[in-house]
């Protein structure tokens, strides 16, 4: 399976991450001010563009990397950087590829990049940075103290967007259980779903990024990020139309909207296939009720969703009787009495939280 040029430079991050070997060489150049061309992967296509240079066949170690680096020519790596093949390679790419770069070393990177898909390391002598082409992007490392004052505006923008979350989501169900529910109440819960995945994306790059440093941010975003009953698919679960609604594809087109537009409510409910014959924003719309009885923990999936089928609504689930539930397949007496006590518990809570 093809990865997309982002999950490339994602792995790629990983490889230079604070706390790895190719991160420590790097460094060292960088202290050292000499610059470097660094090619993290050999395959034939790499081999057709080096001319000259010295194969060597080495292990990998940061005092080599920066001792190599003082020669002119490139260093070409294994993909796993466990080894160092060659040095003092003139790199020969493609002229006709078109690049933003000036300097000759950026230049021969990005073209490099580009041609091979094998990700690509330049130190900059003069401007004293180190930058990753990747499948056509380019990505400047900063050091962590940069790094880690972003993650740290960003965790705190999560800790208010989570918070809000569960605030929409607390309403959504109090209005699920007096059948009250708009398609404006959806539309809401579904942007802030969104808006909370799309803050946690951009710290888990971060935490990439960091390496070693970024440990305790990981143990923040993953407090922060846990999901707290169901997510944004189950919303799109319980309130569209399952024969014109496929819950992947409703989900990929709400995360496919543009950030500028994610306030518009009407085009999330269109992105998503809430249509309720009414163009307005406060229509009535019921749920089914996978969201809630998901967040049963007495109930498997696969049963949860057989009761939501059977009676067809949520307001029906929560008006049958014992006797009523027993009759799905894969509800004995005793989760029957665990759904009717688990979704009373829920009602109660739900209704505290929105009056008190």
């Amino acid at each position: 399976m093809l990865r997309s040029p982002e999950d490339a430079l994602k792995a790629t991050l990983a490889r230079v991450a604070p706390g790895t070997p190719l991160r420590d060489g790097l460094e060292r150049i960088l202290r050292g001010r000499t610059g470097a061309l660094i090619v993290l992967g050999s395959d034939k296509t790499i081999d057709s563009l080096c001319s000259g240079g010295f194969e060597i066949g080495i292990d990998f170690a940061p005092t080599r990397l920066r001792e190599l680096a003082k020669m002119d020519g490139a260093i070409v790596c294994d993909k796993d950087v466990t080894k160092i093949l060659r040095a003092a390679v003139q790199l020969v790419p493609d002229p006709s590829i078109e690049t933003q770069e000036s300097g000759t070393r950026h230049r021969t990177a990005e073209r490099v990049a580009i041609q091979t898909g094998v990700p690509v390391v330049s130190v900059s002598q003069s401007m004293q940075i180190i930058a990753l082409y990747v499948d056509g992007l380019r990505y400047v490392l900063e050091g962590s103290e940069k790094v880690l004052a972003r993650a740290n505006q960003a965790l705190a923008t999560l800790e208010r967007y989570r918070a809000r979350l569960d605030q929409v989501t607390s309403s959504l169900s109090a209005l699920e259980i007096e059948a009250m529910v708009t398609v404006r109440d959806v539309a809401v819960t579904l942007q802030r779903h969104e808006m909370v995945r799309r803050i946690s994306e951009e710290i888990a790059q971060y935490v990439l990024e960091l390496g070693v440093d970024g440990r305790l941010l990981s143990l923040q975003l993953e407090e922060l990020s846990t999901t707290r009953g169901s997510g944004a698919d189950m919303v799109i679960r319980d309130y569209t139309n399952p024969e014109t609604t496929q819950v992947d594809k409703a989900v990929a087109a709400l995360q496919e909207i543009d950030q500028a537009d994610l306030i518009d409510l009407s085009l999330i409910a269109g992105s998503v296939g809430l249509t309720t014959g009414h163009d307005s924003l406060e229509a009535m719309i019921q749920p089914r009720g996978y969201r809630l009885v998901s967040g049963l923990k007495a109930v498997p999936g696969a049963v949860a969703a057989r009761l939501v089928d059977h009676f067809g609504g949520l307001q029906n689930l929560m008006a049958a009787t014992i006797d009523e539930l027993m009759v799905v397949d894969g509800i004995g007496e005793l989760r029957a009495r665990n759904v009717r006590e688990g979704l009373s518990r829920i009602a109660e809570a739900s209704l505290l939280d929105r009056f008190l």
